[in-house]
């Protein structure tokens, strides 16, 4: 990052006044008729009623609207385990991301945790407060018993989006990219580079929607994860592969696909041209991806790519999901994000880079033209169509799924962050 950038970031922080996000008033508080409604004596009426029926928090106070977007701060970013008060940034940004696009009201909760077991206990602990629970920038492995514990501790959506989020957006992009290249995900060889959080997730997600996990070929720092290896963690043993590969470039042979969760410049040219023809890479590695888009074009003119950075073609964002999935699931009151609602949204966000392209996108960028191709087959960040397309998918698959309080409000499918009630 250039200075000049780095102080821009800096002065965004800091300036007109420090952070990202602040406390509104939702009604009015001028009159002492006001005050004596919003505090004593008239909140007494409210305390009661939820005390008879917990159900009434969700009509009385701001729980429904509301997301904690919580951290241990122990994998900001690509920056590493810096401690929660150094996450804050980041995840004013999440709170930031929630209302900007969905709507939803979101407060950061930094948690200076001394185990995964004392960060489980205090997240559970607060989680009445709110109507759902984004986890985030928490490393793995300690990152999936938390999430799997809170899920079982807590009535409302926990959902980290690390994991969750990027596999959906992944997914949703893969399933794209393949139809282009005239290939089945049932049938694709995949090669995931990475086997940490997000990696899991992603192959998992990849799994549900259709592909198999014979035909995954999963690395760490150790190589190809395979049925030989020994001390795998749970995550990583659901990948192990009968498979004589060991190496990025005996795995790379052939495949169709080339999925990176890992770092800079590790997939290399000679490697990309023993892909199988129309290849799809994904180097999703920030801020520097597993291989430039310069060098993949230059070295096959027939490669697919993605990567997660905004100033090239089909950026793998995560923004293109949470803020969506947690406003359908929060809008019928579900009760967990399930697989079927994670499907939804992965063939949602699939469908709408099909669809015509609006002006307003095109501006945003531009761009004369865009239309569903190699250079686009996941939506912009800024298609406000995200909106309605995702939330209503997702709401309506915790309704089929059983996991919906509420039916699908009147006011779905959504259109604009005005139609929201």
């Amino acid at each position: 990052m250039s200075q000049d950038m780095k102080q821009a970031a800096l002065d965004y922080h800091e300036f007109p006044r420090p952070g990202k996000i602040s406390v509104e008033l939702s009604t009015s508080a001028e009159s002492a008729q006001d005050l004596a409604l919003a505090y004593s004596p008239g909140v007494a009426e409210p305390v009661r009623e939820i005390a008879k029926d917990p159900e009434l928090a969700y009509r009385y106070t701001a729980k429904g609207n509301l997301v904690a977007v919580i951290t241990n701060g122990s994998a900001i970013l690509g920056l590493g385990d810096l401690g929660p008060l150094a996450s804050k940034p980041v995840m004013e940004g999440k709170s930031l991301l929630f209302k900007k696009f969905a709507g939803l009201d979101s407060i950061d909760i930094e948690v200076d945790a001394e185990s995964p077991q004392a960060f489980i206990d205090t997240v559970a602990r607060i989680a009445e407060t709110f109507g759902g629970i984004n986890l985030e920038d928490i490393k793995a492995p300690e990152c999936f018993e938390i999430e799997r514990v809170l899920i079982e501790r807590c009535n409302i959506p926990v959902f980290h989006d690390d994991q969750h989020g990027t596999a959906i957006v992944t997914a949703a992009g893969m399933i794209n990219a393949l139809e282009i290249a005239g290939k089945e995900l049932s049938e694709a060889s995949i090669v995931c580079l990475g086997a940490g959080a997000a990696a899991n997730a992603c192959m998992k997600l990849l799994v549900n929607m259709g592909a198999k996990v014979e035909n995954i070929y999963m690395l760490d720092r150790k190589g190809v994860i395979h049925s030989g290896r020994e001390e795998l963690t749970p995550e990583k043993a659901a990948f192990a592969t009968e498979t004589d590969k060991r190496t990025l470039d005996d795995a790379i042979d052939g495949a169709d696909v080339f999925v990176g969760l890992s770092g800079p410049d590790l997939l290399s040219a000679e490697q990309l041209a023993k892909m199988a023809p129309t290849p799809v890479v994904f180097a999703c590695a920030n801020p520097d991806p597993e291989i430039r888009p310069e060098l993949a074009h230059a070295t096959r003119d027939d490669v697919i790519m993605a990567t997660g950075r905004s100033d090239f073609p089909n950026q793998v964002n995560n923004v293109l999901g949470f803020p969506f999935i947690f406003r359908g699931a929060m809008d019928v009151r579900a009760s967990a994000i399930n697989e079927e609602m994670k499907a939804a949204a992965v063939r949602a966000i699939a469908e709408l880079a099909k669809e015509p392209v609006p002006q307003e996108v095109l501006d945003a960028y531009e761009l004369d033209s865009l239309e569903f191709g190699a250079q686009y087959i996941i939506p912009k960040p800024t298609d406000t169509r995200l909106l309605g397309a995702v939330s209503g998918a997702v709401a309506q698959a915790a309704i089929d799924s059983g996991v919906a309080r509420l039916p699908l409000p009147d006011h779905y499918p959504l259109t604009t962050a005005a139609d929201l009630k």
